[in-house]
């Protein structure tokens, strides 16, 4: 993969090789996706005024869609493992239900090794004292870039950006290679999550009220074509491009579908600390460690500065998931064994 960092005003142009992991779909994907919606309404979330897309799923259902209704509307969708889960009502500043459902989307992931001191510097004391960023070699840890296109969820469609360091399980060991192969081994992984805009107000707003996540709103434009999967991100303060995400479409990804679990720890605006999480059914997925089949491109925003401080490195891994359904879980206060 080419990491690229644009200086716009200097024309000064650096390379240096980094890595990825990529999940994306392929000719049934929409090949252009924006969250831009003509026909909204407001409704109060957690005290907020929210627009939503009018007769949407949200607006009809408030994130307890019926399988029944998906199952009509999208026939084509395998609804098998939602039946087999349990919601429940539950109140996080506002009432919703847990888990929410992602029905049809794509995502793409990119792993970088990062400066590892940085990466302390970012996270709490609180969190520290359980989750720590795994140290792949002396004084580098990992940071995970992933975009995702959710193009079918109970809280409508919308594209989101996540940042987030790659820690330890709380209480698991804290070797980087060890702790990372375990996760791997085990498909549950374990994270702090630095960044996560999205592009649509909904989401902005149960992301912060409801999980404690660091969201915020801008545009986010997502596009596929026969080879490539492409997001382009926005500075939310200058409206200039931010930076770009190209990742490949690999090429004969497995069709055996599988379980993976991606964990988060942070404070709630209590302070408590908690944990979240969600459970991904990979419908198809592959992975490479070609390091031109990713190509992040940094221009001068704010988001891609903050992403130049952590001094990006080399390619991990790439992991390439074109379809993939998902459930959320509110965040609990966080049970260390």
């Amino acid at each position: 993969m080419k990491l690229n960092h644009m200086i716009v005003i200097a024309g000064l142009t650096l390379s240096a090789t980094t890595m990825a992991l990529a999940t994306v779909d392929d000719s049934e994907l929409p090949s252009m996706q924006t969250s831009s919606k003509t026909q909204t309404r407001i409704i109060d979330i957690g005290g907020h005024d929210v627009p939503i897309l009018a007769g949407g799923l949200y607006d009809r259902y408030r994130s307890n869609s019926p399988l029944s209704v998906i199952a009509a509307e999208s026939p084509a969708t395998d609804l098998s493992w939602f039946h087999t889960l349990e919601r429940t009502k539950v109140d996080v500043g506002f009432e919703t239900w847990s888990p929410i459902f992602y029905y049809e989307n794509t995502k793409v992931t990119v792993i970088y090794t990062a400066n590892l001191d940085r990466l302390k510097e970012l996270m709490p004391d609180q969190v520290l004292e359980h989750v720590q960023p795994l140290q792949i070699w002396p004084g580098r840890g990992l940071v995970a870039l992933t975009a995702y296109a959710y193009h079918y969820a109970d809280s409508d469609s919308y594209n989101e950006i996540s940042l987030a360091i790659v820690t330890n399980k709380p209480g698991g060991t804290r070797i980087g290679i060890a702790s990372l192969l375990g996760q791997s081994w085990s498909d549950d992984f374990w994270g702090y999550v630095l960044k996560l805009p999205v592009d649509t107000e909904l989401a902005n707003v149960r992301g912060i009220v409801g999980y404690n996540l660091p969201k915020w709103l801008t545009s986010i434009h997502y596009e596929a074509n026969a080879n490539t999967i492409r997001f382009e991100v926005i500075d939310h303060q200058t409206g200039e491009l931010d930076f770009v995400l190209e990742t490949a479409r690999l090429a004969d990804p497995s069709y055996q579908p599988k379980l993976v679990t991606n964990n988060f720890v942070n404070l709630d605006r209590h302070g408590t600390l908690t944990h979240g999480y969600a459970v991904s059914r990979h419908l198809r997925h592959g992975n490479s460690r070609n390091s031109d089949d990713v190509e992040l491109t940094l221009y001068d925003g704010s988001f891609a500065n903050f992403m130049k401080s952590l001094q990006l490195g080399n390619m991990v891994r790439y992991e390439y998931v074109p379809d993939f359904q998902s459930a959320l879980y509110t965040p609990k206060p966080l049970s260390v064994r």
